[in-house]
C-alpha cells in the first residue's frame, strides 16, 4: 500500500476547510498526513490547526518561489492545498500541477483578483444566477484560471443573501476538497 500523502495547506482565514481535511485524515477517511500549514497573515486558522499540525507558520505577503520550495521540500510536501489563501502564489516550478485550489463559485464565472468570501456570493446574487457552488481545480499563474479538477452544484435560492449563500456553498466546499484530494492521490485526476 502507498504511503500516505504528504500535504501542506495555505490559508488566509478561519481554517474550518483545514480542519475539514485534517478530522478526514485522523478518521482515516483521506490516506494522508498534514505537517505544514502555511498563513499569509495571523488568523484564527493559525490557531485552529495548532497543536494538530507539527508546523505552522505565518509568512506575509507573496512568498517567492524559492523560499516556498525550501520550505515545502523541507517537509517532503506532495501536494499543497490553497484552502482560503488570499494571495497569488509564485508556484515553484517543482510543484506546477501539485497546487489545488477550492474557490466559492463555479469558474470561470465569479472569479478573478478580489473574487473571495462574500465579494463571490454577492456577484452570484447580483448576476442572478440560479445556482452556484464551487470548484477545485490546478493553481497556476494567476487568479482561479487552472485546470479544473470537480465542481459542486447548489441552487441559488429566492430570498438568499450573501451569508446564507456562503453557508450552502461551505457545505459543498467540506465534500468537494477531499474528494478532489482523493481523485488526485489515486490518479484519478
Amino acid at each position: 500500500m502507498r504511503p500516505a500523502v504528504r500535504l501542506a495547506a495555505m490559508i488566509s482565514g478561519g481554517g474550518r476547510t483545514v480542519v475539514n481535511l485534517l478530522d478526514r485524515i485522523d478518521a482515516g477517511a483521506l490516506r494522508a498526513t498534514m505537517p505544514l500549514v502555511i498563513a499569509s497573515r495571523p488568523c484564527a486558522g493559525v490557531e485552529r490547526v495548532r497543536g494538530r499540525v507539527a508546523d505552522v507558520r505565518v509568512m506575509p505577503g507573496r512568498i517567492p518561489a524559492s523560499e516556498l520550495e525550501l520550505v515545502l521540500k523541507s517537509h517532503v510536501i506532495e501536494y499543497v492545498v490553497l484552502a482560503g489563501y488570499l494571495q497569488l502564489v509564485n508556484i515553484p516550478a517543482s510543484y506546477r500541477g501539485r497546487v489545488i485550489n477550492i474557490h466559492p463559485a463555479l469558474l470561470p464565472k465569479h472569479g478573478g483578483p478580489g473574487m473571495h468570501g462574500h465579494h463571490v456570493h454577492e456577484a452570484v446574487l447580483a448576476a442572478g444566477d440560479t445556482e452556484s457552488g464551487c470548484t477545485v481545480h490546478y493553481a497556476d499563474d494567476t487568479f482561479d484560471t487552472g485546470k479544473v479538477i470537480l465542481q459542486k452544484r447548489c441552487p441559488v435560492l429566492a430570498g438568499d443573501t450573501p451569508d446564507t449563500l456562503a453557508a450552502r456553498v461551505f457545505g459543498l466546499e467540506l465534500e468537494a476538497l477531499p474528494e478532489a484530494i482523493q481523485m488526485i492521490i489515486g490518479g484519478g485526476a
